[in-house]
């Protein structure tokens, strides 16, 4: 028997349908971005954007929220994993992104107590178990990653747990695109939306950008088949001269969301000011924790001061976070920036697109 979803949507006489397809409605070029790493992942891995007519660009966006953690959030989560009586809890993905002089995973060789965790709950079990130590959870990521992170808060609230924190580092998707729209160096004319973050926070976000900037928004899942009806579907737009907000992710996205997720959200974290690696700051384009849960800000409890942030001279992820080049137009791309040593987070995180361009050996383009 087939697996549904797995077979399904990696069925490759469906995807040649939908190719063929997307021949028949191209006349001209367009440029889309894809907003999810795990979109861009799908899409590497498969050889997709190879497999497009001429003419068809796809942009990777910044849709790797720990590709985007500003380097002193990381330089602050190393300084407080370093101080004595302190477990730095955090998933995987973040143990080697470097900061200006090291890594997590460089903390715990040293010493730290630095531990992965599958879910931010651990992180509660955890200062249950040692209540003579401070144990700080790592909150990063979308709108996705966010309910779970603010019932950690809440949990924490409710069993008096005065050793939990969290430093909280969340980005929203729709600022980033409306800073994209907004450069002057955009080039991008149709958006794939990232299905996941809709499941939590629903459509009704992308709607005012559709009508603001005259831009397609598809929201689109991560199979192979979803992506490429997502593609179908905002060229068949463009095309035919239209903007307007569609939903290629039905069987898991409604237009509503998840309201009792999106209202744990509201209660725990406020909207405010963030940084992004890479692009500088996006008003309005992050949570941090609300007053009311004020004593569980990890950033406030350790007052870590004095950081001066060093980024590699040689690393351009930057202009890979904003779609300006590909990662292997980068002069350090698998040569001095590898996995084992990454220069910067798009190599090592699981949802980089250098570690996508070099895991599935994309290595042949010219230098810019």
């Amino acid at each position: 028997m087939p697996v549904k979803y797995l077979d399904e949507f990696n069925d490759p006489e469906a995807a040649q349908g939908i190719l063929q397809d997307i021949s028949r409605i191209v006349t001209k070029p367009w440029a889309l971005m894809e907003v999810c790493g795990g979109q861009t992942h799908t899409i590497i891995r498969n050889g997709i954007d190879q497999l497009l007519p001429e003419g068809v660009e796809l942009i990777h966006g910044p849709g790797c929220p720990v590709c985007v953690t500003p380097l002193e959030t990381i330089d602050r989560a190393l300084a407080i994993a370093q101080q004595p009586d302190v477990i730095f809890c955090s998933f995987g993905d973040m143990i080697r992104v470097p900061g200006s002089t090291t890594d997590l995973f460089g903390v715990k060789s040293n010493g730290g107590d630095v531990r992965i965790v599958y879910s931010p709950l651990d992180a509660v079990r955890i200062a249950q178990d040692n209540p003579d130590k401070q144990v700080v959870f790592f909150g990063i990521g979308f709108e996705t990653t966010a309910p779970a992170n603010a019932m950690t808060v809440k949990m924490a609230q409710q069993l008096g747990l005065p050793n939990f924190s969290l430093l909280v580092s969340h980005v929203l998707v729709p600022p980033a695109i409306t800073a994209i729209m907004e450069s002057p160096q955009r080039r991008v004319q149709g958006f794939l939306a990232a299905g996941h973050v809709c499941t939590v926070m629903g459509m009704g976000e992308y709607e005012p950008l559709v009508d603001r900037y005259g831009v397609p928004i598809v929201v689109t899942g991560f199979e192979p088949l979803d992506v490429l009806e997502g593609i179908r579907r905002t060229l068949l737009q463009l095309e035919e001269g239209r903007a307007e907000l569609e939903n290629a992710y039905p069987r898991a996205v409604q237009s509503v969301g998840n309201p009792a997720a999106q209202a744990v959200v509201r209660e725990v974290f406020q909207t405010c000011d963030r940084a992004w690696r890479g692009i500088g700051v996006i008003p309005q384009s992050g949570w941090r924790l609300a007053d009311e849960f004020a004593e569980y800000d990890a950033e406030e409890r350790f007052s870590v001061t004095g950081i001066v942030t060093t980024e590699s001279e040689m690393c351009r992820s930057g202009e890979v976070l904003q779609g300006l080049i590909k990662p292997n137009q980068c002069e350090a791309f698998g040569k001095e920036c590898t996995p084992r040593n990454p220069l910067g987070a798009p190599m090592v995180s699981s949802e980089g697109a250098c570690a996508a361009y070099y895991q599935f050996r994309r290595a042949a383009q010219p230098v810019a």
